[in-house]
């Protein structure tokens, strides 16, 4: 009697992609979107509508007829701009031709970044917890990502000797964002300074996500690239959605040394080929006139992260205190619930949105992250709220 040889079942999908989840934010918002009244404190969005001058910047181009391709790089006048930005608020200079690129957000800019420096097996060193898509992108590049635990006795920021017990022969770079999302973690000139050390003592680049780099509050934002001898190590990544408020224009930036701008640049003109051309004259006008306008939404900001902040704590989810991006991360450790059933309870309960602090790693667990990019009104409504749903538990409990 014969037999037939069986024949391997395998995944139409790659291991790469099998070995990454579905972005916990995303999931958890396919559930609000079924329920009618919800104040949101969930999607990390300025509410804000860009700038009037930047808008009809880009308004101006459409009827001019500006909508073909730009180079690969972006348009010459955007990175001009840009390269005088850098220069103005960091001291540092890039060259236009060859050391910067703008990409589609920085979304686009993480991913090129993982791509063009990782090979297989190759190790990043990251804070937990952190921004959904860091992890991701190692992994779809072919990386492992190595995380280092961070907590509010530390601030929530990563330092120089958790970093440096987890080197090995494997490691290729540290990835870090400050000021962080989601805890608005902002790190110190020292303590950025002792992590640019070991990445030079190591060889290891450094890839630097500071797209809330202007949303800062009483504190000032360290530019690691700018560090003494960091430039040619660092790939700084930065964007215009946060600034500017921005987010659906989809503008991001790379600056880095030129053989890696060369390389990232290689994916992008095979994959996305360039930026809309539109967002790319907004931003134009943005880096040329926007400040103003920025600051007026800092400070704003302000007022609600104040506002927030001491609600939470008053209602019974102690908060660390953010200083910076626009995210508050209060402890809902004390309600005996884990982050996911805080958050699903929370919106079926009493119709407010928050993001389960799990979905940014394993050491967002006990947390979830508020947004207060959003009216004071709502605020303080989602306040009462969530006050009302605190009380209500520790009664049961």
């Amino acid at each position: 009697m014969s037999t037939k040889p069986t024949i391997k079942q395998q995944s139409l999908t790659s291991h790469r992609v099998n070995r990454i989840v579905p972005s916990g934010i995303r999931k958890f918002f396919d559930l609000l979107a079924s329920i009618e009244g919800v104040i949101s404190l969930g999607v990390g969005e300025p509410d804000f509508t860009t700038p009037w001058h930047i808008r009809e910047a880009a308004i101006y181009s459409l009827e001019k007829g500006y909508t073909m391709y730009t180079s690969n790089l972006g348009m010459p006048e955007l990175r001009q701009e840009l390269s005088r930005y850098l220069k103005d608020n960091y001291n540092l200079e890039y060259n236009p031709d060859g050391e910067l690129l703008i990409t589609v957000g920085v979304s686009e800019a993480l991913d090129l970044a993982m791509r063009a420096i990782l090979d297989p097996g190759d190790e990043v060193i990251m804070p937990d917890p952190h921004y959904v898509s860091y992890d991701a992108c190692v992994i779809l590049a072919g990386g492992t990502p190595i995380m280092v635990p961070t907590n509010e006795e530390n601030n929530f920021e990563i330092s120089a000797a958790d970093i440096e017990a987890r080197i090995t022969d494997k490691t290729k770079a540290i990835l870090i964002g400050y000021p962080a999302n989601p805890t608005g973690a902002v790190m110190s000139r020292d303590k950025l300074i002792q992590i640019a050390e070991v990445a030079r003592r190591h060889k290891l680049l450094v890839i630097s996500d500071e797209i809330y780099a202007k949303l800062v509050y009483g504190v000032e934002h360290t530019c690691l690239a700018a560090l003494p001898e960091m430039k040619e190590s660092t790939i700084l990544l930065g964007g215009f959605s946060k600034t500017f408020a921005m987010t659906g224009w989809r503008i991001g930036y790379t600056a880095a040394p030129r053989e890696i701008t060369a390389a990232m640049t290689k994916i992008h003109q095979y994959t996305l080929l360039c930026a809309p051309i539109m967002g790319q004259v907004a931003a134009i006008e943005a880096l040329k006139s926007g400040e103003a306008s920025t600051a007026e939404m800092v400070e704003e900001y302000n007022r609600r992260r104040l506002v927030i902040v001491k609600g939470l704590n008053d209602i019974g989810l102690p908060c660390f205190e953010p200083r910076g991006a626009f995210y508050a991360f209060p402890s809902i450790k004390g309600t005996g619930m884990n982050s996911e059933e805080f958050a699903e309870r929370l919106l079926i309960e009493e119709k407010v949105a928050v993001v389960p602090g799990v979905a940014f790693g394993q050491c967002g667990e006990g947390y979830v992250r508020c947004c207060y990019a959003t009216s004071l009104v709502d605020i303080e409504e989602a306040l009462s709220r969530m006050k009302r749903f605190v009380n209500k538990h520790k009664k049961e409990s």
